[in-house]
Parts: C-alpha cells; structure tokens; sequence
C-alpha cells in the first residue's frame, strides 16, 4: 500500500514538475508568475484531443503536434499581452495574466464545450493500460513508466538546454542582468519569447499525460492543476529549475499519501499544508534564495 501510494505520488509529482519549470522559468526571466500557464497545459490536452477526433492522429503524433501549437500560443501569450508592459509596473503584468487566463478559460469553452470530454482511448496504444512491473506491495502500468519517461528526458534535456547551449547562456545572462544583457548583443526579447515557447510545449506535455491519465479533460482543469504547480514551484524556491522539480515530486507524493491513508477529499488541503510548513521554516524554498528589498514609502 505505502510503496503503491509513493509510485502514484511520483506520477502526480512528474506532471506537477513538468508544469511548475514552467512557472519558475518565466519568473526567473522577467520577475512574472505566468497565471496564464495552467491555460497553456489544459490548451495542450484539448489540442492532442482535436487532433485525434477530427484530423485521425495518431496519440504520438497528436503528443508532438500539440506540443509545438502550445509554444506558439505561448509564445503569441507573450507578444500579445507581456511584452506591451515589459516597462510596465509588476502589478499590471500579474492582472493582465489573470486576465489572460480567463480568457483562455472561457475561449476553451466556447470551442469545446464546458462539459468534461474522454480524452479518445482508440489512439492510444493498448499497452498503456497493461502492467509493467509487479513486485510485493506494489504495480506499475506502462503508462506511469511512460509518464516517468516523458518527465525524466524532458527535465535532463532542460538542464541541458540551460547550462550547455547558447541559448542556456543568454537566457541566465537575460534573469540575472537585462540591461547588460543587451549590451553585449544579446536580444532579450526573443530570449524570453523563446523561454515562453519552451514552457508552454513542456506544459502541453503535461495537458496530455493528464487527459490519457485520467482519462477527462475540461476546460478549467488548469486552475487547479496551476495553483498546485505554482505551490510546488514556491516549494523549491521560486526561479529555480530543480527545486521546481523537487517541489512538483514532494507535492505529488504528499498529495497521494494523504489520499491514500485518510481521504481522497483531503488530498488538496494536505499537499498545501505541507507546502505552508516549508515556506514556514525555509521561506525561500528548498533552493531559493532571500532577497532584501529596499522600502519604499507611500
């Protein structure tokens, strides 16, 4: 039972992590939580969905398909409603993100309906729904193997991205220093529209592994599945990469041990407990960093 529960904590936390990067990227970059982000996760379930029902995808190419229409909208999120209040006061930039996300919401529902759809079993593959591993105490089907999969290339091939790539340079020189970032000729607004593309496939991904997962996809499912992610983020330190990570795992699991040994209808309220006691002791996360700011006066 406790094994069975931390296996199903791991796929939860998987998915949270894939989400919560993309909230601690965008922070890290421009100093903005992406409110808008769990929109671009449940867009990625609806597209894989439209892909399948009405072109005849099948699930992997429906997976990449809309992974890449994500980065676009991620990127037009971006261009449309960021960029114009790049000098703008952070207020406004978290009330247009807001915004932007009810959007994206009420948009969701008026082109697929407001009612939960199945996510279209027939395209995906058989073997999913079978066992892979059975050992005393615990099963895991190919389909948590495959979401540990998708997670683990996409997390090593992020941390790859950022620290062995050009792009992983500009984009650490753009968080730590804009304006000297753009003096040594880096253009940082296309880091940061490319940074926004990049979350919003990794968010896609994450969309779909849900809707296959649970087998539901609805147009609000970002709002919850956002705040968790953005709670994990805030648990392993707001702008870094692996504590988001970290964050998404300690959540998943928390979640799933709370459901499984007291009640399902207890779940959220345990994660989040959970996630006040390490703000409590460690407030800057588990790899945050304190930063003192000056007062200013009224």
């Amino acid at each position: 039972m406790f094994l069975e529960q931390v296996f199903n904590g791991l796929t939860l936390g998987g998915i949270y992590a894939l989400i919560a990067v993309g909230y601690t990227m965008v922070y890290g970059v421009i100093q903005l939580i992406n409110f808008a982000h769990g929109e671009i996760y449940m867009l990625g379930a609806f597209f894989s969905y439209t892909f399948i029902t009405f072109l005849g995808l099948d699930f992997f190419s429906s997976f990449a398909l809309a992974m890449a229409c994500c980065a676009v909208c991620g990127m037009l999120l971006d261009l449309v409603a960021y960029r114009p209040l790049r000098r703008s006061p952070r207020l406004a930039a978290l009330i247009t993100a807001i915004g932007m996300s009810i959007f994206l919401q009420n948009l969701a529902m008026i082109v697929w309906g407001s009612r939960p759809l199945p996510y279209p079993q027939s395209a995906v593959p058989e073997f999913f729904n079978q066992t892979a591993i059975v050992l005393p105490g615990f099963k895991l089907s190919w389909m948590q193997l495959f979401i540990y999969a998708v997670t683990l290339v996409m997390m090593t091939g992020l941390n790859l991205l950022i620290k062995k790539t050009s792009f992983g340079r500009a984009m650490r020189a753009v968080a730590q220093n804009k304006t000297m970032a753009s003096l040594v000729g880096i253009n940082v607004n296309r880091v940061i529209t490319l940074t926004f593309a990049l979350t919003g496939a990794m968010g896609a991904a994450a969309g779909i592994l849900v809707g296959v997962y649970y087998n539901s996809i609805y147009p609000t499912m970002g709002y919850v599945a956002g705040v968790k992610a953005f709670a994990a983020a805030v648990l392993g330190g707001i702008g870094s990469v692996p504590g988001a990570m970290l964050g998404g795992v300690v959540l998943g699991v928390a979640e799933a041990l709370g459901a499984g040994y007291l009640s399902s209808l207890y779940r959220d309220g345990i994660s989040y407990a959970v996630m006040i006691a390490v703000i409590v002791f460690i407030p800057a996360g588990f790899f945050g960093k304190l930063i003192k700011e000056q007062k200013k006066s009224l």
